[in-house]
């Protein structure tokens, strides 16, 4: 019981207040500063805390409750562990520890009493004393700290009701507010200026870097073009885009008025076969199309091919950015539930209400249409165009997931960056406004990035092994989203963020176009903490957790060599070349055409000008090739049980692309992201002593505890050359092409070399669990219920990468018990 008055607690509360005050005015530990065994950063002020507090902790953190201090800044609500080490005043700062939640973060506070919920705002007056404290934050994750009976209740009211006054309000000025208390002291500055970048990705910010890419793409017909260096030709394109060499910027100037936001097209990736894979925005029908014009936006629209372009229309079957929102929204209800109002889904009618938000159909059309693409461009010989109206958000998607499929670089950490770098930031996707970090304009809020790493996140789940991505990293990039304090997503286009970062504003004159002003913009503020980006990961995490982002995998193998730009070993699609050189096809829904208005030039109205320069346009006798080449080749939903001849026998190599199956059980819910914070997942009310493991939990340690005895065996094996097993080690087949039904518990062991690597991925549904966290509970094998939980036993004949491995001697595999179609 607390002695005393109310008064003289009350004083005894706003001492460690005012000392942290004087601490933080006198600068002393300027890097970081241990207060009451939290490490603040430079600047930051502790509001309030509160000892003799449990944090629930989730599936991946090992379950059960854990006793430490909790703690509410201006920036976050700190949580510091009893059994923590000290903080090092050394160290680089981390912006948030493994159980801080970020201010900007909590989207409500609910706390639980006796009987009851209540939702807490800032002019909220409790009438009890809570007995719980839920935070819902916006990245779907739901924080439970749980007051023990030695926390003395002021502590109790005082943390609760200052976490309520000071998390985000739904103001503009709130977001600059928030960067100021993490970034914005004279040592974080410093600090953040003083960063070196990431030198192994490419960031697309000059002219060697595209000219990098274009080298290892091999694509010798490009060129990169400064144009647009000042965005006067259009101010959402970067400075920089990739052209073709026959085309002067002379000319190319020419062409930005003909489609919308002047975004032309331009080069984004080259196939090993050849293609080349274009991104560009709708044309502009109501301008008069000169002669020349007319030839510069052909050499623009078929690059280096002379032959085929197909041009790939995105509006129809991909869903809208209000349909994604309307979508999101539905499985963000469905999946944390309400603690205040007490509304949740039954069991049984859990998954046809996840059906009904539409998420995971939206999901399977983008990697439908991302399929159609790479199947095209494996082809070779032609030109890809992908055409939406303003081309800055489902092109995004599919140029994005083309390039996941196709190339292996795609596919690893710095690889997978340097990808996002140019397909969503430089290319000027609208990050602050679809993400909305003000909530000032929530008209055009739409999570599409967010449904881009689902889509990566069901390509990594059914190819696991062709992965050197994780899903920690999808989970933590899918995290840093939510957080309003790196460059690469507070702003809509690369001119806004040179913009910000120059402090430069620029004025608009129908003479000299674009211009930077000689004074600052006064939106911009010298004073403004520096932004820095998303992939300084050192800041937000610490080292094991950055240790989980990659996994080990056999090295890409190099390119092919090209021959004259094109190699094409596969006779069928020859058949495609003899189309009529300039020839151009429409691909939408599936099937393709001629449509008259595909180009607004080849129309009845300019068919004289046309006819002059210009071969005809293509006729309708060679669509059917391109469909046999598409069907050939594409998913189609086509289930792993059927018998391999019906399935297309390309060759095996790295480069072919990933095909997904795309069927209903095929298709899984993103557990670790979406589920993490489900309450009835969780069980609040019932505490687990973090001594006692899960019985998943020790059935995956004891299968992690057997493989590493085979590992033993297998390396004393392969050391004696006369009981070695020479059996050749197969590739990776495509999952399209693979009917085995064999085990894959064991990870592939790295070339020229016997041993496997404790760090390789676990592919089982069980090892699943151990390195995010295993499953709520445990369920019968006979029963139906929470299907959606704990997996379903008929997917893992639809499961790739199920390879056969060399067995150490007098050893068994173990038999795969299935998958889980929300895993």
């Amino acid at each position: 019981m607390l002695t005393g008055s109310k008064t003289t607690f009350k004083v005894r509360q706003m001492l460690p207040d005012i000392k942290e005050r004087m601490l933080s005015q006198s600068g002393v530990n300027a890097r970081s500063r241990d207060v009451f065994g939290l490490r603040c950063l430079p600047g930051e002020c502790v509001l309030q805390r509160a000892v003799m507090v449990r944090k629930k902790l989730s599936a991946r953190e090992g379950r059960g409750w854990v006793s430490g201090t909790l703690f509410c800044t201006h920036f976050r609500v700190a949580f510091v562990p009893q059994d923590s080490p000290k903080p090092d005043d050394n160290a680089d700062p981390v912006l948030l520890g493994d159980h801080d939640v970020a201010l900007a973060s909590i989207e409500k506070v609910v706390v639980v009493g006796p009987n009851r919920t209540k939702l807490v705002t800032p002019n909220s007056s409790l009438k009890f004393t809570p007995e719980e404290l839920v935070l819902y934050c916006r990245d779907l994750r739901v924080v439970c700290f749980l007051f023990d009976r030695l926390t003395p209740d002021p502590q109790v009211l005082e943390i609760t009701y200052t976490i309520a006054k000071t998390y985000q309000p739904l103001k503009p000025g709130s977001v600059l507010s928030f960067q100021n208390a993490a970034l914005g002291s004279v040592e974080m500055k410093q600090f953040l200026s003083n960063r070196p970048r990431n030198a192994r990705m490419n960031w697309y910010e000059s002219v060697s870097d595209w000219e990098q890419e274009l080298e290892r793409c091999g694509a010798t017909g490009w060129r990169v073009s400064s144009v647009n260096d000042r965005f006067e030709m259009s101010t959402s394109l970067s400075r920089f885009i990739v052209v073709p060499q026959k085309v002067l910027d002379t000319e190319l100037k020419k062409s930005f008025a003909h489609f919308n936001e002047g975004r032309i097209p331009r080069w984004c990736w080259r196939h090993p076969r050849g293609s080349d894979l274009l991104r560009m925005a709708s044309f502009q029908n109501n301008i008069y199309h000169e002669k020349d014009d007319i030839r510069n936006l052909e050499l623009i629209l078929f690059g280096c091919q002379s032959s085929l372009c197909v041009v790939v229309e995105l509006g129809e079957e991909l869903p809208s950015p209000a349909d994604i929102q309307l979508a999101h929204s539905r499985l963000r209800a469905l999946c944390l539930g309400d603690i205040s109002t007490s509304v949740s889904v039954p069991d049984d009618k859990w998954l046809s209400t996840l059906e009904s938000t539409h998420w995971l159909d939206y999901t399977r059309s983008c990697l439908r249409k991302a399929s159609e693409v790479a199947c095209l461009l494996r082809g070779g010989h032609l030109t890809v165009a992908l055409q939406e109206a303003d081309d800055r958000d489902m092109s995004c998607v599919i140029s994005s997931l083309v390039q996941v499929m196709c190339d292996p670089h795609c596919r690893t950490q710095h690889g997978f960056q340097s990808l996002v770098q140019k397909e969503w930031i430089m290319a000027g996707h609208r990050f602050n406004s679809r993400i909305n970090y003000h909530r000032d304009n929530d008209k055009e809020e739409a999570p599409v990035f967010l449904l881009f790493l689902d889509c990566v996140w069901q390509l990594l789940s059914q190819y696991p092994s062709r992965f050197q991505l994780t899903g920690d990293f999808l989970l933590a990039l899918h995290d840093s989203v939510h957080l309003p304090l790196f460059s690469s997503f507070l702003a809509n286009c690369q001119r806004e963020r040179c913009k910000r970062s120059q402090n430069l504003g620029q004025s608009y004159t129908p003479v000299n176009g674009w211009r930077d002003m000689l004074h600052p913009d006064s939106s911009s503020d010298p004073s403004d903490p520096p932004l820095p980006p998303v992939w300084d990961w050192a800041l937000q995490y610490s080292k094991s957790r950055r240790d989980r982002f990659t996994q080990p995998v056999p090295p890409i193998p190099p390119l092919q060599p090209l021959l004259n730009g094109n190699l094409n070993t596969n006779p069928d699609t020859h058949r495609l070349t003899d189309a009529i050189p300039g020839s151009v096809f429409l691909l939408s829904r599936g099937t393709f055409s001629c449509p008259a208005n595909l180009l607004p030039w080849r129309s009845s109205g300019s068919s004289g000008v046309y006819k002059k320069s210009h071969r005809r346009a293509a006729s309708s006798e060679n669509v059917p090739g391109l469909e046999r080449l598409l069907k050939a080749w594409a998913l189609a939903d086509i289930p792993s049980g059927f018998p391999s001849t019906s399935r297309p026998q390309g060759p095996l190599d790295p480069y072919e692309p990933l095909l997904p199956l795309l069927m209903g059980p095929c298709m899984g819910l993103w557990r670790e992201c979406y589920l993490r914070g489900a309450l009835h997942a969780q069980a609040f009310s019932h505490p687990i002593s973090a001594n006692h493991l899960h019985p998943v939990e020790r059935l995956a340690r004891e299968v992690q505890q057997l493989k590493d005895k085979l590992a033993e065996v297998s390396t004393c094996t392969d050391s004696n050359p006369t009981t070695k097993i020479n059996n050749p080690r197969r590739t990776d087949t495509n999952l399209n092409q693979n009917t085995n039904n064999g085990t894959f518990l064991f990870p592939a062991p790295r070339p020229q070399s016997a041993t496997m690597p404790r760090s390789a991925p676990p592919l089982t549904s069980t090892n699943h669990h151990t390195s995010r966290g295993a499953p709520p509970s445990s369920a019968p094998p006979s029963s139906n219920k929470h299907t959606f939980l704990f997996g379903h036993t008929a997917v893992t004949e639809a499961r790739p990468d199920q390879r056969h491995y060399p067995a150490p001697n007098n050893a068994k595999l173990p038999k795969n018990n299935g998958s889980s179609v929300a895993s």
